[in-house]
């Protein structure tokens, strides 16, 4: 079982996006990563936030926990949280951090995530301020992702 860390950063009615290709087809994508072994939780979203985005983060409330069985005997626990800026410089990404290449990071209107190809799921969570955060949600695709 692997754990799996992602971040929500939302500013003016915009959220922080990866210009990067995703398993479900999307060219956009949450910043985060996997959790290190013997990384605390908090510090592997700090780290993955700064390394694909160049923003520095303090980690808020915990969103959601979801399941990702992409198949095999694979299974990843995928948590994922609010995110605040606290310093650094958007686009300023850690060359290589990523095993899929990141075109560019952006700032992108919650209004636009459905031609992106997010679920209207995940804009209706978002808009609503995250009703439920903190719970189990089950499959990933439970929560638009």
């Amino acid at each position: 079982m692997k754990v799996r860390v992602t971040g929500v950063l939302i500013e003016d009615g915009r959220i922080l996006l990866l210009d990067q290709d995703t398993d479900t087809g999307r060219s956009y994508s949450l910043p985060g990563g996997k959790v290190e072994p013997g990384e605390p939780i908090g510090d592997a979203l700090v780290r993955e936030m700064c390394e694909e985005t160049g923003v520095e983060v303090s980690v808020g409330r915990l969103l959601y926990v979801c399941d990702h069985l992409p198949g095999g005997d694979t299974h990843v626990v995928h948590m994922t949280f609010e995110a605040a800026r606290i310093g650094g410089t958007v686009g300023a990404i850690t060359a290589g951090a990523d095993t899929t290449p990141i075109r560019g990071v952006e700032f992108v209107p919650l209004t636009e995530l459905p031609a992106l190809g997010f679920a209207d799921r995940f804009v209706e969570l978002a808009q609503a301020g995250w009703p439920g955060a903190g719970s189990y949600m089950g499959a990933k695709a439970n929560i638009g992702l």
